[in-house]
C-alpha cells in the first residue's frame, strides 16, 4: 500500500501492528485516515478481516471508518466495525442463554423504560413527583456503568429512606425486565462484561477470533467499555486505542478521562505515538490554543503545530452588553458575507448554553440572515418555551383552545385523550371556549373529569384567570412567576433533578430576561406602557422564523459540546465570561475547570481560518442584569496572539513588587468566586418587578425556608438554581427568582 498521503507519525502509527498501541491524535491531525490505512495495512500483509475488530462510538463513524476501508482494500466482509452496543448485541444475541436469556430478548428503549419505572411507582404507591422516573432511571444508569447491581447498591449506599426506595425501585425495574426478557441499553454492556467473566470459554472465543482489537475515541469510554476492551485484548494484547485527553469534555455523562491517561499504567511496554501535525487550522489558533490546554494537570504532553501559514491573529471584542455582542457578530458575519467572500455555510457561532443562542437568533433575523441551530431547536421552538407562551396567550385570549390543549396536562394533571375530548364537545355545544367551559364550572362538564385530576385542573383554571383580572394591574414578569409557580410548571421541573430538567429551566429563566428587556424597553415618561398583549404581539413576530431553503448557505448555531468532530472556516465564540464560560461550578472544582479547559479548546479548535472570541461587560441573565468579569481562559491566552480589545490584568500586591505569583504567560491570578459578581450587581436604571416572594442573593451556607420545605442550607448556586439541603425534606433544587425561598 501506497503511504504519500500520510505523514512520518501516521505511517509509524499505521506500521506499529503488534502489542498495545496509545495514538494520541490531536484536533485535526487525521485520526481517521491513520485508523483506516492501518486497517487496510492489516488486511494487506495477511490478516483475515474476520480478525479485526473496531469499535467506534457512533453509527455515522462506524459506517464512514467501512466505506474509508473499502475504497483503500476492497472487500472486508466479516470485519467488525460498528459501535459498543451494536458489538455487544452480536455477541449476546449468540450466547443469549449462558447470559441468563432466552434469545428472543428484547431491548428496551428510553420511552420503554420510562414505562416500566413508571408502572413500578404506582404499583408501590410512590408519588412520581418524589421520585422522577428520570431521575431514578439516571441513578440506575450510573449504577450500570460502574457494574454495582442493586444489592451493592443497597450495602453501600447508606440507609437513609431515600436510599432504600431507590435500591426497592432499582431491584424491582431489574426484576421487571428480567421477567420480560428485556435489556436496556446500559444492560447490553454490563451483561457481556458479566458474560465474559462468568464463561471464560466464550471471551476465549472472542480472544481468538479478534486478533487485533482497535478502539476510537478511547477519551470517551467509560468503566464498562474499559472492561470490555481489556478483556478482549487481555490475551493476544494486540489493543490499539485512539483519542485526544485534551478533548475529553464528556466526564459529566460517565466518560473516564483516567482511561486514555492511564493506558501506559495498563500496559506498561505501550507504544505512544502522538500525531500533532494539523491539517485544519493556520498557526495561530493553535498556539492559541494551546496557551489555553497547557494550564491542564491531567494531560498527555502534547502540542499542535501547521506547515500552514500563521494567518490572523485571534479577534477578541469586549462589547458593552449582552446586546451589543450579539449586534457586534451579526454585523461580522455580514461583512464576511458581503466584502470578504466568506460563504454563511463557512461560519458557525459556539456558545456555551443553549440559552445563550436566543440573542443571536434575533439578531440574526434583523439582519435577514439565515441561520439554523444545529443539534437543538431554535430557541421559540424549545417546548418549556412554548409552553410559557401557551400559558400567556390564554391569559390575553381565554378563547385560544389550541394553547389550552396544549398546557392541560403540562404538567401532568390526569386527563386523558378521553376526558379532553370530552371537554372540547361540551365547550363546542355551549358555544364556548374550552377555558371558559371550566371557568363556568358546569356539573355535567365537572363530572367528566376524574376526580384525582379535578383539584389541579380547578387550580390551573383559577390560576389563568387571576391573571386575566390583573393583567393590567401587576406587571408582566409577575404574571409570568405566578403561572410558572401556581401552575406547577416550575414545580415539576425542579422535581426532576436531571440534567435536562435544568437546561429547560435555564430556558425559562432566560424566557424571562425577554420579559424584562420588553418592560424596560418603556420610559416612565411615556404615556405608552408595556402590556401583556403587546409583548405577546411583539414576542410572535420575534418567534416567527421565515421558511428558507436548507440547500442556501446558512450560519451554524450550536454549542460547543455539540460542534467536537466538525470544523470551519470561521468561528465565532462569544460569552467568554467567569460564571458562564467557565461555568459558576467549576470554579469548586479542579476536575471540572479541567473539562471547561478541554471544552474551550475543542471550540478553538474548530476554526480553519478566522476565529473571534467575545465577552460582554454587562450581562442579563434570568432576569438579573450584572457586570462580568472576563473568562479566566481569556486570561491564559498569550497576549501576543491576540488582536482588538485589551484582556483585563489585576494585578496583585506580590506582583506589584516583583514577586513571583505562579501565574501563566505573565498573568497575575486573581482568587475568584463564582458569586462574587452578585456583590458588584449593576444598579438597574429602571425598575422591573420583583419576583413573588423571591430573594436571589443567596450564596452557600446561608441558612434559608421555604413555606413547604422548611429550614435548610444551601449548598450550591448557579444564577439559575439554587441547591438547598432541608431539614426535613432533603435536597431539592429550585429556580432562583421564581422560588419563594426566604434567607434567613
Amino acid at each position: 500500500m501506497a503511504f504519500k498521503d500520510l505523514n512520518d507519525k501516521q505511517r509509524e502509527a499505521v506500521l506499529a501492528t503488534e502489542g498495545p498501541l496509545l495514538i494520541l491524535a490531536g484536533a485535526g491531525s487525521g485520526k481517521t485516515s491513520t485508523m483506516t490505512h492501518r486497517i487496510a495495512h492489516l488486511i494487506e500483509i495477511g490478516v483475515d478481516p474476520y480478525n479485526i475488530l473496531a469499535v467506534t462510538f457512533t453509527n455515522k463513524a462506524a459506517n464512514e471508518m467501512k466505506i474509508r476501508v473499502q475504497d483503500l482494500i476492497g472487500d472486508i466482509q466479516g470485519m467488525w466495525i460498528m459501535t459498543f452496543h451494536a458489538m455487544c448485541l452480536r455477541v449476546l444475541h449468540v450466547f443469549a442463554e449462558e447470559a441468563g436469556y432466552k434469545d428472543n430478548f428484547v431491548i428496551y428503549d428510553t420511552a420503554d423504560q420510562k414505562t416500566v419505572v413508571k408502572n413500578i411507582l404506582k404499583d408501590k404507591g410512590i408519588s412520581e413527583k418524589e421520585y422522577p422516573p428520570q431521575y431514578v432511571l439516571a441513578i440506575i444508569s450510573d449504577c450500570k456503568e460502574k457494574e454495582i447491581d442493586p444489592e451493592t447498591y443497597r450495602r453501600e449506599s447508606g440507609s437513609t429512606e431515600k436510599n432504600k426506595i431507590i435500591y426497592a425501585l432499582y431491584n424491582e425495574y431489574e426484576n421487571r425486565l428480567k421477567s420480560n426478557n428485556a435489556m436496556d441499553f446500559d444492560d447490553l454492556l454490563l451483561v457481556t462484561v458479566r458474560l465474559f467473566k462468568e464463561h471464560e470459554e466464550v471471551l476465549e472465543k472472542y480472544r481468538r477470533r479478534f486478533h487485533y482489537v482497535m478502539v476510537d475515541e478511547y477519551q470517551d469510554t467509560n468503566h464498562i467499555q474499559y472492561e470490555l476492551v481489556s478483556m478482549l485484548a487481555g490475551g493476544h494484547r494486540n489493543i490499539c486505542v485512539v483519542g485526544d485527553d485534551d478533548q475529553c469534555i464528556y466526564e459529566w455523562r460517565g466518560a473516564d478521562i483516567r482511561n486514555i491517561l492511564d493506558f501506559e499504567k495498563d500496559f506498561p511496554d505501550a507504544k505512544v505515538i502522538k500525531l500533532e501535525q494539523n491539517y485544519r487550522s493556520v498557526g495561530n489558533i493553535l498556539e492559541a490554543a494551546h496557551s489555553v490546554i497547557k494550564n491542564n494537570h491531567d494531560r498527555k504532553d502534547k502540542k499542535l503545530w501547521t506547515d500552514r501559514e500563521d494567518g490572523n491573529k485571534i479577534s477578541y471584542t469586549r462589547c458593552d452588553s449582552d446586546k451589543e455582542e450579539a449586534s457586534y457578530v451579526t454585523r461580522q458575519i455580514d461583512f464576511l458575507n458581503r466584502h470578504s467572500g466568506k460563504s454563511l455555510s463557512d461560519i458557525a457561532i459556539l456558545y456555551r448554553t443553549n440559552a445563550q443562542s436566543r440573542l443571536f437568533e434575533e439578531a440574526l433575523s434583523r439582519y435577514g440572515i439565515p441561520y439554523r441551530v444545529l443539534s437543538g431547536m431554535r430557541y421559540y421552538d424549545r417546548k418549556e418555551i412554548k409552553d410559557a407562551m401557551a400559558y400567556m396567550r390564554l391569559v390575553v385570549n381565554p378563547s385560544d383552545d389550541l394553547s389550552l390543549i396544549r398546557i392541560i396536562n403540562e404538567p401532568k394533571r390526569g386527563i386523558g385523550a378521553k376526558t379532553l375530548e370530552k371537554l372540547a364537545v361540551f365547550a363546542r355545544v355551549r358555544g364556548q371556549s374550552m377555558l371558559e367551559a371550566l371557568t363556568d364550572g358546569d356539573e355535567e362538564l365537572l363530572s367528566a373529569i376524574p376526580s384525582k385530576a379535578y383539584d389541579s385542573v380547578k387550580e390551573l383554571v383559577q390560576c389563568i384567570n387571576y391573571c386575566r383580572e390583573n393583567k393590567d394591574k401587576i406587571s408582566i414578569s409577575e404574571i409570568y412567576d405566578t403561572l410558572l409557580v401556581r401552575t406547577g410548571y416550575m414545580k415539576a421541573l425542579e422535581s426532576q433533578n436531571s440534567v435536562e430538567a435544568d437546561a429547560r429551566m435555564d430556558n425559562l429563566m432566560e424566557f424571562k430576561t425577554v420579559i424584562t428587556d420588553y418592560e424596560g424597553s418603556f420610559r416612565s415618561d411615556q404615556e405608552e406602557k408595556p402590556t401583556l398583549d403587546g409583548f405577546m404581539e411583539q414576542l410572535t413576530l420575534a418567534a416567527e422564523v421565515d421558511d428558507y431553503d436548507e440547500s442556501q448557505p446558512t450560519v451554524t448555531l450550536m454549542t460547543m459540546h455539540s460542534a467536537k468532530g466538525l470544523e470551519f472556516p470561521v468561528v465565532f465564540m462569544p460569552g467568554l465570561e467567569d460564571g458562564l464560560f467557565p461555568g459558576s461550578r467549576s470554579f469548586d472544582s479542579r476536575e471540572d475547570m479541567e473539562e471547561e479547559r478541554r471544552l474551550c479548546y475543542v471550540g478553538m479548535t474548530r476554526a480553519k481560518e478566522l476565529l473571534y472570541l467575545s465577552s460582554a461587560e454587562v450581562r442579563t441573565r434570568y432576569g438579573r442584569t450584572e457586570f462580568t468579569r472576563e473568562s479566566q481562559f481569556l486570561r491564559e491566552i498569550d497576549k501576543s496572539l491576540i488582536a482588538g480589545d485589551a484582556i483585563y490584568e489585576k494585578k496583585s500586591y506580590e506582583s506589584s513588587l516583583g514577586v513571583s505569583t505562579g501565574s501563566m504567560d505573565g498573568f497575575a491570578s486573581e482568587p475568584y468566586h463564582p458569586f462574587d459578581s452578585l456583590k458588584y450587581a449593576k444598579t438597574e436604571t429602571r425598575k422591573t418587578a420583583a419576583p413573588v416572594g423571591s430573594e436571589t442573593d443567596f450564596a452557600p451556607g446561608d441558612k434559608v425556608s421555604h413555606p413547604k420545605f422548611g429550614s435548610g442550607l444551601v449548598i450550591d448556586m448557579t444564577p439559575t438554581i439554587v441547591t438547598v439541603a432541608f431539614d426535613d425534606a432533603g435536597i431539592k433544587k429550585l429556580a432562583v427568582g421564581i422560588a419563594p425561598l426566604k434567607k434567613l
